[in-house]
């Protein structure tokens, strides 16, 4: 993981000394970010489902929040596979927050109003690394499109 993400957390996440958690919460936040910049539109109310959720998942503040997307972004446009994400949700996530952050992904998707096929090939692409059945995958579609 990038060094500046986990400077944020080293100063951000001081009750913490476990760097898996760090390098978990930075990877729920960047694929949450790979959602919203997949479709090359920045939409405002995508960002605002996105720090929404970060702010529960995470319990940051929400000056936080926005410093940890940047930091996000930063990493997501230096990816170059979702593998180094997905491999941190896998090594620490159980199934229930695996489907959690998927129905979260989805809200990001939807957060705009139109579902964009780039947006849902990243989704599936995620369940497919996450190892989440078809069948759970849609309920989590589903859940996410009930709450708008």
């Amino acid at each position: 993981m990038i060094s500046k993400i986990k400077g944020f957390f080293a100063k951000n996440v001081l009750e913490s000394d476990d760097a898996s958690v760090k390098s978990e919460q930075l990877a729920a936040a960047a694929l949450l970010v790979e959602v919203m910049v997949i479709d090359g539109n920045l939409d405002e109310q995508e960002l605002a489902s996105i720090s929404q959720t970060l702010c529960q998942i995470l319990e940051l503040s929400s000056d936080q929040v926005d410093e940890l997307i940047l930091l996000s972004r930063d990493e997501v446009s230096e990816a170059t596979s979702l593998y180094q994400f997905t491999r941190e949700i896998n090594t620490h996530f159980s199934a229930d927050q695996k489907m959690k952050l998927l129905t979260a992904m989805w809200r990001v998707a939807y957060a705009d109003g139109h579902l964009d096929k780039h947006e849902e090939g990243i989704i599936r692409r995620v369940a497919d690394l996450l190892h989440i059945l078809h069948s759970d995958y849609i309920r989590c579609k589903l859940a996410a499109r009930e709450q708008r």
